[in-house]
Protein backbone atom coordinates (compact mmCIF):
# COMPACT_ATOMS: atom_id res chain seq x y z
CA UNK A 1 0.00 0.00 0.00
CA UNK A 2 2.92 2.33 0.72
CA UNK A 3 4.16 1.91 -2.86
CA UNK A 4 0.81 3.20 -4.13
CA UNK A 5 0.94 6.27 -1.87
CA UNK A 6 4.54 6.97 -2.82
CA UNK A 7 3.67 6.73 -6.53
CA UNK A 8 0.64 9.01 -6.12
CA UNK A 9 2.73 11.47 -4.10
CA UNK A 10 5.45 11.59 -6.76
CA UNK A 11 2.92 12.06 -9.56
CA UNK A 12 1.13 14.81 -7.63
CA UNK A 13 4.35 16.60 -6.72
CA UNK A 14 5.93 16.27 -10.15
CA UNK A 15 3.11 16.83 -12.58
CA UNK A 16 0.42 18.80 -10.75
CA UNK A 17 3.13 21.20 -9.63
CA UNK A 18 3.42 22.54 -13.20
CA UNK A 19 -0.05 24.19 -13.26
CA UNK A 20 0.56 25.50 -9.75
CA UNK A 21 3.82 27.12 -10.87
CA UNK A 22 2.13 28.53 -13.98
CA UNK A 23 -0.58 30.02 -11.77
CA UNK A 24 2.04 31.71 -9.56
CA UNK A 25 3.74 33.11 -12.68
CA UNK A 26 0.39 34.53 -13.83
CA UNK A 27 -0.21 36.03 -10.39
CA UNK A 28 3.25 37.64 -10.43
CA UNK A 29 2.56 38.98 -13.92
CA UNK A 30 -0.77 40.46 -12.78
CA UNK A 31 0.91 42.18 -9.85
CA UNK A 32 3.64 43.55 -12.15
CA UNK A 33 1.05 44.74 -14.67
CA UNK A 34 -0.83 46.63 -11.98
CA UNK A 35 2.38 48.26 -10.80
CA UNK A 36 3.28 49.18 -14.38
CA UNK A 37 -0.17 50.60 -15.18
CA UNK A 38 1.11 54.14 -14.61
CA UNK A 39 4.14 53.71 -16.86
CA UNK A 40 3.98 54.61 -20.52
CA UNK A 41 4.51 52.09 -23.37
CA UNK A 42 8.12 53.22 -23.86
CA UNK A 43 8.87 52.57 -20.19
CA UNK A 44 7.45 49.04 -20.38
CA UNK A 45 9.40 48.20 -23.52
CA UNK A 46 12.69 49.22 -21.88
CA UNK A 47 12.00 47.68 -18.46
CA UNK A 48 14.58 44.90 -17.86
CA UNK A 49 12.38 43.40 -15.15
CA UNK A 50 9.33 43.04 -17.40
CA UNK A 51 8.00 39.49 -17.36
CA UNK A 52 8.55 38.28 -20.90
CA UNK A 53 9.72 34.93 -22.14
CA UNK A 54 12.20 36.40 -24.60
CA UNK A 55 15.40 38.36 -24.19
CA UNK A 56 15.13 41.47 -26.34
CA UNK A 57 18.29 43.12 -25.05
CA UNK A 58 20.93 40.94 -26.76
CA UNK A 59 21.34 41.96 -30.43
CA UNK A 60 23.90 39.23 -31.14
CA UNK A 61 21.54 36.56 -29.89
CA UNK A 62 18.53 38.01 -31.67
CA UNK A 63 20.34 37.90 -35.01
CA UNK A 64 21.03 34.20 -34.49
CA UNK A 65 17.36 33.21 -34.41
CA UNK A 66 14.79 33.01 -37.11
CA UNK A 67 11.85 33.46 -34.70
CA UNK A 68 9.87 36.64 -34.41
CA UNK A 69 7.92 37.87 -31.40
CA UNK A 70 5.23 40.46 -31.55
CA UNK A 71 5.03 42.70 -28.51
CA UNK A 72 2.01 44.87 -27.88
CA UNK A 73 2.52 47.82 -25.58
CA UNK A 74 -0.69 49.77 -25.29
CA UNK A 75 -2.00 50.28 -28.83
CA UNK A 76 1.41 50.01 -30.54
CA UNK A 77 2.76 46.70 -31.77
CA UNK A 78 6.33 46.07 -32.79
CA UNK A 79 7.90 43.07 -34.45
CA UNK A 80 11.35 42.09 -33.20
CA UNK A 81 13.59 39.04 -33.37
CA UNK A 82 13.89 37.22 -30.07
CA UNK A 83 15.57 34.43 -28.15
CA UNK A 84 13.68 32.38 -25.60
CA UNK A 85 15.08 32.44 -22.09
CA UNK A 86 15.10 29.58 -19.57
CA UNK A 87 14.52 26.93 -22.24
CA UNK A 88 13.58 23.53 -20.88
CA UNK A 89 12.25 25.02 -17.66
CA UNK A 90 9.07 22.92 -17.58
CA UNK A 91 10.97 19.63 -17.82
CA UNK A 92 13.60 20.77 -15.35
CA UNK A 93 10.80 21.81 -12.98
CA UNK A 94 9.17 18.36 -13.11
CA UNK A 95 12.52 16.68 -12.41
CA UNK A 96 13.22 19.17 -9.61
CA UNK A 97 9.86 18.48 -7.93
CA UNK A 98 10.33 14.72 -8.25
CA UNK A 99 13.82 14.92 -6.72
CA UNK A 100 12.66 17.12 -3.83
CA UNK A 101 9.70 14.86 -3.14
CA UNK A 102 11.88 11.73 -3.20
CA UNK A 103 14.41 13.38 -0.90
CA UNK A 104 11.75 14.17 1.69
CA UNK A 105 10.07 10.77 1.42
CA UNK A 106 13.48 9.10 1.83
CA UNK A 107 14.23 11.20 4.91
CA UNK A 108 17.15 12.98 3.23
CA UNK A 109 16.19 16.68 3.10
CA UNK A 110 19.85 17.63 2.61
CA UNK A 111 19.51 16.32 -0.96
CA UNK A 112 17.29 19.34 -1.68
CA UNK A 113 20.40 21.53 -1.39
CA UNK A 114 22.07 19.45 -4.11
CA UNK A 115 19.06 19.89 -6.40
CA UNK A 116 19.07 23.66 -5.94
CA UNK A 117 22.84 23.86 -6.37
CA UNK A 118 22.85 21.82 -9.58
CA UNK A 119 19.97 23.83 -10.98
CA UNK A 120 21.61 27.14 -10.09
CA UNK A 121 24.98 26.16 -11.55
CA UNK A 122 23.35 24.96 -14.74
CA UNK A 123 21.57 28.28 -15.22
CA UNK A 124 24.26 30.61 -13.83
CA UNK A 125 25.42 32.18 -17.11
CA UNK A 126 21.87 32.86 -18.28
CA UNK A 127 20.80 34.23 -14.90
CA UNK A 128 23.81 36.53 -14.73
CA UNK A 129 23.07 38.12 -18.11
CA UNK A 130 19.29 38.41 -18.01
CA UNK A 131 17.37 40.00 -15.10
CA UNK A 132 14.10 38.56 -16.43
CA UNK A 133 15.54 35.06 -16.32
CA UNK A 134 16.78 35.52 -12.76
CA UNK A 135 13.38 36.66 -11.55
CA UNK A 136 11.54 33.81 -13.28
CA UNK A 137 14.13 31.34 -11.99
CA UNK A 138 13.60 32.44 -8.38
CA UNK A 139 9.81 32.44 -8.62
CA UNK A 140 9.70 29.07 -10.36
CA UNK A 141 12.23 27.40 -8.10
CA UNK A 142 10.61 28.57 -4.87
CA UNK A 143 7.15 27.59 -6.09
CA UNK A 144 8.37 24.15 -7.16
CA UNK A 145 10.27 23.55 -3.93
CA UNK A 146 7.35 24.60 -1.74
CA UNK A 147 4.85 22.54 -3.73
CA UNK A 148 6.98 19.38 -3.72
CA UNK A 149 7.94 19.72 -0.06
CA UNK A 150 4.32 20.34 0.93
CA UNK A 151 2.98 17.36 -1.01
CA UNK A 152 5.71 15.07 0.33
CA UNK A 153 5.24 16.25 3.92
CA UNK A 154 1.47 15.78 3.78
CA UNK A 155 1.83 12.31 2.28
CA UNK A 156 4.42 11.34 4.86
CA UNK A 157 2.28 12.55 7.78
CA UNK A 158 -1.12 11.27 6.63
CA UNK A 159 -0.44 8.21 4.49
CA UNK A 160 3.06 6.90 5.15
CA UNK A 161 3.16 7.44 8.93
Amino acid sequence: MDALWITLTLLTAGFIGWPVTAMVFRLARTIDDRADAGAGPADLANDPAADVTVDLSDPAATNATAGTAVLAAGSAAASVSSVRILRGGAIIGVLERLAVCMAILAGEPVAIAYVVAIKGLGRFAELKETPVAAERFIIGTLTSLLWAAGVAALAKVFFLG
